[in-house]
């Protein structure tokens, strides 16, 4: 009975640890890693003046951010302190979100909401963490990196699809068990969407039909995409919504009573949503890594 219960625990604790390094890669980062002297992590022109696309970011006071204009100057940045000093709160220089909660969606949206009519071609969102095995996991690039992430990025299939999630690693997020969450209940559905131009069917009014020319959102058994709140949008898929519509998503942040870690992953749920993707946006691994990073 004892070796049984012992076969069966390290049955367990095999399957965690498989999981474990399919979630972060673990065999590729190795790769990666031996070979990290290769062209994608080489040193980037400093000379190279930024086009029409950003890199949107929310960071802590303390969090180095300077990487991104060293390796990346082809990009303009809008990088949002969120916990910023009073010093810092009145350096003009230095953007700031109005309030430190939601993780980083405080600062996405409110770079939408102030510059709706003057977006570049291509906005990307991103973490302020640059890699790391841990720290990064999320990232899906060689080594964790962001910025071997945003070299690779093919911006015409950002344009052609309108909304790219980062990450095609579907674990986690996309497996058929993490569909399935309790941060997105009714209330929160409704909530988010009510006073919207696609409020949430069924809530709002008795008389309302699917067939009304109003878009409404029904409430899905199901909601899925990849993990973790790094995405890439044209200008055009950010205007399919009017610009109050993301102060109305702003303001329930705001509002709302969840905490700062439970409204962030609400909104890590429904980024795909938002801009108007399938409630399970899952593409293919070997398809997404060929159209968002080039590598067929």
């Amino acid at each position: 009975m004892r070796d049984g219960r012992a076969s069966f625990s390290l049955y367990l604790l095999e399957a965690h640890l498989q999981d474990l390094c399919n979630q972060y890669r673990a065999g590729a980062y190795l790769v990666d890693w031996l070979d990290r002297n290769g062209p994608a992590h080489s040193p980037a022109d400093s000379n190279t003046a930024p086009g029409d696309k950003v890199i949107v970011m929310a960071k802590l006071e303390e969090e180095p951010a300077d990487w991104v204009e060293e390796q990346l100057p082809d990009w303009q940045r809008a990088i949002y302190v969120v916990n910023p000093t009073q010093e810092t709160r009145t350096d003009a220089k230095v953007l700031t979100t109005p309030t430190n909660k939601g993780h980083e969606s405080m600062a996405y949206l409110t770079y939408v909401i102030d510059h709706y009519h003057d977006l570049p071609s291509t906005i990307v969102f991103l973490h302020a963490h640059r890699s790391g095995f841990l720290m990064a996991w999320h990232v899906d690039a060689p080594l964790h990196d962001n910025v071997a992430a945003m070299r690779m990025l093919q911006l015409d299939f950002v344009q052609q699809n309108g909304y790219v999630n980062l990450r095609c690693n579907w674990n986690p997020g996309c497996k058929e068990a993490h569909r399935y969450n309790t941060h997105v209940t009714d209330q929160v559905w409704f909530d988010i969407f009510d006073g919207t131009s696609t409020p949430a069917l069924n809530t709002s009014s008795p008389y309302q039909t699917e067939s009304s020319t109003q878009r409404y959102l029904r409430k899905p058994d199901q909601i899925g995409a990849a993990c973790c709140a790094q995405f890439a949008l044209s200008r055009a898929q950010v205007h399919l919504r009017p610009r109050d519509d993301y102060i109305k998503f702003r303001q329930w942040i705001i509002d709302t009573e969840l905490s700062d870690a439970s409204s962030g992953r609400v909104m890590e749920f429904l980024w795909h949503v938002i801009f108007g993707m399938n409630a399970v946006y899952c593409p293919d691994e070997e398809l997404c890594y060929c159209q968002v990073y080039g590598q067929c």
